[in-house]
């Protein structure tokens, strides 16, 4: 009878689920629009002389504007193809626009967050004595970006997502003063609930603690009203986006970042997200292997201040960025190696913090490059440095995952084995299961540990974050790590690439085109 009461109640969770309610209205904006359509069809020759018209200054703008080239042709050609719908279709999810009340705001704040970094001491000119290249990589983050390098900064690197959920708890009871917490998912069960026992009670206990989750990221993880769930206990909470079913480019847009800051003086940052999967509590795709980084000292201020901002932001507040920096409440120096600077990457302005980042370590890299990544969906500027990098000499090697989550992007992933192959980069799928790490490891010299994907996702249309390190001890255990992981791994052969029937390389090739639209 209880099993019975169980499966009524799932199938009437999820036939009253608000993505079911919220297709249904996106599907009704449609059926209306079609229907006006028909119901006017006398004026159709109107209609159709003002799309056309709509469709080539939407072509004009779309060729003169600073996106990326392959983002340009996956608009211009189902444009071309369908000139009717297709200027509209662009009008209503092409770009990331803002209003110029949310654009004056966003920029106060980016100005907030920059100020608020130069409080805490850098090491800029230092960096720059020890190796320029080092420094000029630095200094392009710092003045896009807007967080500079810094010493004083434990960097410990979290092979696993098992090890971050260990460690994250640990450190959420030494908590005294505040718990900042942002994340794509986060889904109740093993990994959330005990995290949520510690949040209740620290808030109970006087701390300032707040949780900031993704919308869409949530939908499926998350009853509809979980904001309310959280501040009926205490916890401050923050949906970044909320999900409207109205057809709009503002869609597009989603925090994809992962952030935890306790006391400002230690943070994390990573691949990982709260959910079971990340902890391999239930195999979802086989074994998940995920990667994070826990950092302990000044460099935390730049996490923190991510997090404010775009708290801001959204709610509409501003906060003393000056009352949360590392060294209010934890004054005494951190024993350290090496430098670290932690990054944002913005998708409302014109700068790809975060593809550049990996392409200046491409290009500066003098012995190898080593990188884990889910997704392998790369622009031709990528493509270019990946190959070149490998033409060079360079030990350039990449994993990606052997069991997908997603068959079109892991589809799409392959399509672009055969070229880099060809250049000498070294390929391999993760054999257990899936990897969702993105890290680069480069000349046991450098390392980013960070959420963002190499695809077009990430470095376009999210928000997204890392940690950028120089000769912290830590980057040699990230190369040891993913020497075990390639152990792991099955390498793929240039002919294992090109061995596709046509249909394949047919729907490869229609994948790519749209790659960016994905």
């Amino acid at each position: 009878m209880k099993k019975k009461e169980t499966i009524t109640k799932k199938l009437f969770r999820l036939l009253f689920h608000r993505l079911i309610f919220a297709g249904a209205a996106l599907v009704l904006q449609l059926a209306v629009l079609l229907v006006v359509l028909l119901r006017f069809n006398e004026y159709f020759v109107y209609f159709y002389a003002v799309s056309i018209a709509v469709s080539v200054v939407v072509v004009l703008y779309i060729i003169n504007n600073r996106s990326n080239p392959a983002y340009k042709i996956a608009w211009i050609t189902p444009i071309l193809l369908a000139p009717v719908f297709g200027g509209m279709l662009y009008l209503l999810f092409g770009g990331n626009r803002l209003s110029r009340r949310e654009r004056r705001r966003m920029s106060q704040l980016e100005k907030g967050f920059q100020g608020a970094s130069l409080i805490a001491p850098s090491c800029q000119e230092e960096l720059r004595w020890i190796s320029p290249d080092a420094a000029n990589q630095s200094e392009y983050i710092r003045r896009i970006a807007g967080g500079p390098p810094y010493q004083n900064t434990q960097a410990e690197y979290l092979p696993l997502g098992e090890v971050k959920f260990r460690r994250m708890l640990e450190e959420l009871e030494k908590a005294e003063h505040y718990i900042f917490m942002e994340y794509f998912i986060i889904q109740e069960g093993a990994m959330w609930d005990p995290i949520l026992e510690v949040l209740v009670r620290k808030a109970k206990a006087g701390l300032d603690v707040r949780v900031m989750y993704d919308d869409i990221g949530c939908m499926l993880t998350l009853p509809a009203h979980y904001k309310r769930t959280l501040e009926a206990q205490g916890i401050k909470c923050c949906v970044f986006n909320p999900f409207v079913p109205v057809l709009s480019s503002r869609l597009n847009n989603r925090d994809h970042r992962k952030i935890c800051v306790i006391d400002g003086h230690t943070g994390f940052t990573g691949g990982i997200n709260l959910a079971d999967e990340y902890i391999n509590a239930y195999p979802k795709h086989g074994h998940w292997k995920d990667t994070a980084v826990l950092l302990r000292g000044d460099a935390v201020a730049s996490l923190t201040l991510m997090f404010l901002t775009l708290w801001d932001f959204t709610t509409g507040t501003q906060e003393n960025y000056a009352a949360y920096l590392p060294r209010v409440h934890r004054p005494e120096p951190v024993e350290s190696d090496g430098f670290v600077q932690p990054y944002t990457d913005s998708p409302l302005d014109d700068e790809t913090v975060g593809e550049t980042v990996y392409m200046n370590l491409i290009n500066k890299a003098k012995r190898y490059v080593y990188i884990t990544t889910p997704y392998l969906i790369i622009s031709n500027e990528m493509i270019t440095a990946l190959t070149t990098a490998a033409k060079s000499g360079l030990d350039v090697r990449i994993i990606t995952p052997h069991i997908p989550d997603k068959w079109y992007v892991h589809a799409l992933t392959r399509a672009y084995y055969e070229v880099l192959i060809e250049a000498g980069v070294r390929i391999f799928e993760y054999t257990p299961g899936f990897i969702h790490a993105k890290t680069f490891t480069v000349d046991d010299e450098y390392g980013v540990v960070g959420t963002i994907n190499l695809d077009y996702r990430s470095l376009y249309l999210h928000f997204e974050c890392a940690a950028w390190m120089y000769r912290c001890s830590c980057i040699q255990e990230m190369r040891e790590d993913f020497l075990q992981t390639q152990a792991k791994s099955q390498e793929i052969t240039l002919e294992q690439s090109q061995q596709v029937s046509p249909l394949t390389r047919l729907v490869r090739s229609v994948l790519r085109l749209f790659a960016p639209l994905m």
